[in-house]
């Protein structure tokens, strides 16, 4: 059955008795400092690692308290839940330590890595539809017909509850901590951080920031705030498909309206970019949902904000999805350039080219020699090459040498 009820929205106590409901599931994961964006920001930063929670993301800590609120009854005719990936896994994971029957719907295209681990913790998997609402549909009418209890990803006490626990050890690991920075999808993990920080804070007579940060294809908290409502955006493509949620949730929305100072926006390429300097210099491997704290730093939108606390809130990433992000962030970063050259249709013209790229430290890493093509005259062959350099001002020295050789270099987009 659907879960109707509305109870009340939970605070700072409520959150306490869920830290004691999880503690023997949910790790208290590890907190790092970060010199590099230390260097950006200007103040210290750290960095809150729940990518290394078990299920690899916070959601296990909503969902477990959730799961133990359920009568004998409820745990009896099992739960349900729509998810492409964390909440599918943490709904799973908590019915498995519960004893509880699970079922979990998730779109046909999920991704095989999350696919696998929701069904290794136990759970009934049904691929339907080809997007998370036709899932999310599907799982209600699933809940309506054999009375089980729908488990929502983010809308309701028990879950903001358990994310909040969050909030309560970010402030015990970091007590002059003035910034906490957050990803947000729904609202879920925010308005239980927001509430038992800011609880926190006024405990202990101080001011804590809270920043949210949102994917700017996916963005429904700015124009909800402005609209005073929960309002229905239609969003675009992004890499961070772990918070493009369209709407924004009922009971979250105006807990961050009330409690969370300030909400901004990340591209794409701002969280590519982030992606990499985590695995970089971190060490660490983060969901693309998950870095747009980071992103946000590293893009110039977040500034003044004292001991900050920025929140890695998962690492489940395909391999292959990996793969194509580090692409990017190289690209985005300048240290991995394509360029197309027109050439005349002789010997020596690719060497030659080769030679002036290695002689300015520049690696060439693919190449694609044709007569054919749009653009391509007779007598003229277009050069494309794919480029490792160090950074925007290497790329430009390549681009110069180039020019100064009497070719004429176009950077090309990837």
């Amino acid at each position: 059955m659907t879960d109707t009820t509305a109870p009340p929205i939970p605070t700072l106590a409520d959150i306490e008795a869920a830290r004691e409901t999880i503690a023997g599931v949910a790790r208290v994961t590890p907190m790092e400092t970060s010199k590099f964006l230390e260097g950006l920001l200007g103040s210290p930063v750290h960095l809150k690692c729940e990518n290394l929670q078990r299920t690899g993301a916070y959601k296990v800590r909503g969902a477990y308290n959730r799961l133990s609120t359920l009568t004998a009854e409820q745990r009896q005719a099992g739960v349900v839940a729509a998810s492409a990936g964390n909440h599918a896994q943490g709904v799973a994971f908590a019915a498995r330590e519960l004893g509880i029957p699970a079922t979990i719907f998730t779109p046909v295209g999920v991704a095989l890595p999350k696919l696998q681990a929701t069904r290794r913790y136990g759970a009934d998997v049904v691929l339907r539809g080809h997007s998370v609402e036709e899932a999310l549909s599907a799982a209600k009418d699933f809940a309506t017909r054999t009375g089980a209890v729908f488990i929502p990803p983010f809308d309701h006490p028990a879950v903001i509850a358990g994310q909040g626990t969050l909030g309560l050890e970010i402030v015990d690991q970091v007590p002059d901590v003035d910034t906490v920075v957050v990803p947000i999808g729904g609202g879920g993990v925010i308005s239980g951080i927001a509430i038992a920080v800011k609880g926190m804070a006024e405990r202990l007579g101080r001011d804590i920031r809270i920043i949210g940060v949102q994917a700017e294809n996916a963005a429904a908290y700015p124009s909800s705030i402005s609209a005073g409502e929960p309002v229905t955006i239609t969003t675009s493509p992004t890499i961070a498909d772990g918070i493009a949620v369209a709407r924004p949730g009922d009971m979250n929305f105006p807990i961050i309206r009330d409690l969370v100072d300030e909400i901004v926006t990340v591209s794409d390429d701002d969280v590519a970019r982030a992606l990499l300097v985590l695995l970089e210099r971190a060490k660490l491997v983060v969901e693309a949902a998950g870095a747009v704290g980071v992103a946000a730093i590293m893009a110039g939108a977040v500034h003044d904000t004292g001991r900050t606390v920025v929140l890695l809130s998962g690492g489940n990433i395909d391999p292959l999805m990996m793969e194509r992000i580090i692409t990017r962030g190289l690209v985005a970063a300048s240290r991995y350039i394509g360029i197309r050259i027109m050439l005349p249709d002789r010997p020596g013209q690719l060497a030659r080219v080769s030679q002036i790229i290695s002689d300015a430290g520049a690696n060439v890493v693919e190449v694609l020699h044709t007569r054919h093509g749009q653009g391509v005259v007779i007598n003229e062959v277009a050069l494309d090459l794919s480029i490792e350099a160090r950074g925007p001002d290497h790329a430009d020295e390549v681009m110069a040498r180039l020019q100064e050789a009497g070719f004429r270099p176009e950077q090309l987009t990837h």
